[in-house]
């Protein structure tokens, strides 16, 4: 009798005792080059015509479990080939609650997009410059400068770099208006700013504007996805979607690629977390190709589903490079 109340118990507490772990399986993965559940292009061109698109070029995402983790639960977790259970302080640090985690998620994913539209312009030979990148709502400027608005000059001078505009603000007076002259969809518009006091312990003037310095493009991108997906993996692949929608040539000939990857600004790729699941999610999608950091390498080998041919990218400019060459049936880069 003992022994089967001990049995009980131990049952009960197996299938109902919360353990400290989350359980990690494949996400979905969005065409960058389609819509998303709304129904919402998940890239969008406004001043130019974006080019038709043939194939898929695919984000690949982790799902992390929200519900508590039973013993019950990890034990199982444990048992499947297509989940990780992992302790629950390698994804929501100690100190930090589940919103501040999500929230920096959230962030590190509008830079990826932000570091995705420079690449890519830079990628496509567009020049050097500085555009808007988020105007302040206590901005005086707000309405008469718009994100996407590209610096040419300000007050007759040049202003295509942060340097130049920066030392232009330094000997303007508050409270007076700039005539600054931009590039807007291509077309040049001069603009009487006004300006604001500068931020504590500065001089000059301010605009209340983010600055985005890269290379710019006679057109704009809006990327989606921001409220529904976190962290700074999806760079590469919005990068590609970017080129494939704007550049001169058709990076999949109708093929089903997908990939993962961090991006920044000149285009260099780094390694990402979960990409054994990602991996799993893109061939369950219909993937035949998968674009891998180079430093994920270690974690692919004899992790590779079945028809998926995974192809190793340190850089924006060999993604691009690979996938030509994979149209073409030629030898490409693997892990």
């Amino acid at each position: 009798m003992v022994g089967g109340v001990l049995f009980v118990v131990l049952a009960v507490l197996v299938v109902t005792l919360r353990v400290p772990y989350v359980i990690l399986s494949p996400g979905p993965t969005l065409n960058t080059l389609g819509s998303d559940d709304q129904g919402q292009s998940i890239i969008t061109i406004s001043g130019r015509p974006a080019n038709p698109t043939t194939g898929h070029l695919n984000l690949t995402t982790v799902d992390v479990s929200t519900a508590p983790v039973t013993v019950f639960g990890a034990l199982a977790g444990w048992l499947e080939h297509d989940e990780v259970v992992v302790p629950r302080d390698s994804i929501y640090p100690p100190g930090q609650s589940t919103q501040q985690v999500n929230q920096q998620d959230t962030q590190d994913f509008i830079g990826s997009q932000d570091n995705a539209q420079a690449a890519a312009f830079c990628e496509l030979g567009y020049p050097k410059g500085i555009e808007v990148g988020q105007v302040a709502a206590t901005s005086k400027a707000r309405g008469v400068l718009q994100p996407g608005d590209q610096f040419i000059s300000f007050n007759g001078s040049p202003t295509t770099t942060s340097d130049q505009l920066l030392a232009e603000l330094q000997a303007a007076v508050p409270g007076s208006d700039a005539t600054v002259l931009v590039k807007r969809d291509g077309v040049s518009r001069s603009l009487s700013v006004p300006l604001s006091k500068p931020i504590t312990g500065t001089k000059g003037a301010s605009i209340g504007i983010d600055i985005v310095a890269g290379c710019v493009a006679p057109f704009q991108v809006q990327l989606g996805l921001a409220n529904e997906i976190g962290g700074p993996s999806a760079g590469l692949m919005f990068a590609l979607g970017i080129m494939d929608k704007v550049g001169t040539v058709d990076l999949t000939k109708g093929r089903f690629i997908a990939g993962t990857g961090t991006i920044d600004g000149t285009g260099a790729v780094g390694p990402i977390g979960g990409i054994q699941l990602k991996m799993i999610a893109a061939r369950k999608a219909g993937a035949t190709v998968f674009l891998a950091p180079a430093g994920n390498c270690s974690d692919v080998v004899n992790a590779i589903p079945k028809g998926l041919a995974v192809v190793k990218v340190d850089t924006l400019h060999d993604a691009v490079a690979d996938l030509l060459a994979v149209q073409q049936d030629k030898a490409v880069p693997h892990c």
